[in-house]
């Protein structure tokens, strides 16, 4: 794992006085403020010059949105993760941002320290999104209809189903290590071929497609399926 003071940062909001605050409050826990962002277009030039470890994305700004700067920036297939931090709750802007590939969402009334752990996380390549924002995918997904079992979900080993339930459930590499008895870097190699398989860009967009296609019971709290094969 990375120490604090190695993870590089970009700051895409058109505020330039929350943009202050963010960077003072990132500098203080030891992280790398590389660069800013006043709109999308700039947030993937900087992102693309720059290529931090995490940007840090608002949704509304003037031109290109967020949801947009995060879809080209996952496209062009750099090393940045994005994790959102804006004002809306919106189930439709949840939903696009994370299917953009966000892998990260967190809302402005958020605590300090939340937004820190945030940034850890997506640098991680892991995920922390708001409960509010949560609750949210959850009501939406319990409202999709179910999709015909794909080739890509039907490959997953039973343990990486295992491991997809944990993910979805919130737990990092660490934790899922912990629980299954088996080393980081073993859950590291089952992440990756879950994202593979799903065809999918990151952790959450994993859990997501899971939930659609039937393979994540959303009415669980926990992501786990009814039998408790997820622990």
């Amino acid at each position: 794992m990375r120490s604090h003071d190695a993870v590089t940062v970009v700051i895409a909001d058109d505020h330039e006085l929350f943009r202050r605050g963010l960077v003072q409050l990132l500098e203080q826990a030891g992280i790398q403020v590389v660069g800013e962002a006043a709109d999308g277009v700039e947030a993937v030039e900087r992102c693309t010059e720059l290529q931090p470890d995490v940007v840090v994305m608002d949704l509304h700004m003037p031109g290109m949105s967020g949801i947009d700067a995060t879809r080209r920036i996952v496209a062009a297939g750099l090393r940045t993760q994005v994790a959102v931090l804006t004002v809306s709750a919106e189930e439709s802007m949840v939903i696009d941002a994370l299917m953009a590939g966000a892998c990260g969402y967190l809302l402005k009334d958020a605590e300090a320290d939340q937004v820190v752990t945030a940034v850890l996380a997506a640098a991680r390549g892991e995920s922390l999104i708001s409960p509010r924002v949560a609750a949210k995918v959850v009501n939406r997904l319990r409202r999709e209809p179910r999709l015909q079992g794909s080739d890509a979900t039907t490959e997953l080993t039973d343990r990486e189903t295992v491991v997809l339930r944990l993910i979805a459930a919130g737990l990092g590499n660490h934790e899922i290590a912990d629980q299954l008895y088996i080393s980081e870097n073993t859950v590291k190699n089952h992440v990756s071929n879950i994202l593979v398989k799903l065809d999918v860009d990151n952790r959450v967009q994993a859990a997501v497609r899971a939930i659609i296609e039937g393979l994540i019971d959303p009415a669980e709290p926990d992501g786990r399926s009814g039998d408790g094969s997820g622990q």
